[in-house]
């Protein structure tokens, strides 16, 4: 049972994936009651989103759901793992990319995939990117990331 209360969700350029993410969660902790209770941030592997806003693609699809967020994009730094108490990555490069910064087993041990919470996770456990492809890819993402951040937070809100 994991008992977190700093949550950072991580993606390759926190444009897409980790700050929709961090902005579901951020919804269903809300929804819930609990929003102070929790730390919820989001990062990425990569600096060349650095200071940008999420995606404009992401956040019409997001905001078709009723969701409206902002963001600045930002890098992972060694002392996000030291802070979080759960990491969620989005794809096996993220995860490569923090075990590989990680150089404590106790950081690595925070590392874990997203879609671990996925009610139909593929095997690879994977989000994937949807940058490079159209609209219907947007779609597809906003769902695999708001079932699976729904079905972490009620696991989060149990083990309380």
């Amino acid at each position: 049972m994991i008992k977190a209360k700093r949550i950072m969700f991580v993606c390759l350029g926190n444009i897409v994936r980790s700050p929709l993410a961090q902005a579901i969660c951020e919804n269903y902790i809300g929804k819930a009651g609990m929003g102070e209770d929790f730390i919820v941030d989001s990062a990425g592997t990569g600096s060349w989103h650095v200071g940008e806003s999420p995606d404009l693609r992401m956040q019409k699809v997001a905001a078709s759901h009723g969701l409206h967020y902002t963001h600045q994009a930002r890098q992972v730094k060694p002392s996000d793992l030291e802070f979080f108490n759960l990491i969620l990555v989005m794809d096996q490069e993220n995860y490569a990319s923090l075990s590989k910064l990680a150089k404590i087993e106790i950081h690595r041990e925070k590392i874990r995939f997203l879609r671990e919470w996925d009610p139909s996770p593929d095997k690879f456990l994977t989000v994937p990117d949807p940058y490079y492809d159209d609209m219907q890819s947007f779609n597809d993402v906003f769902n695999i990331i708001d079932r699976s951040v729904q079905k972490l937070v009620e696991s989060l809100i149990v083990s309380g």
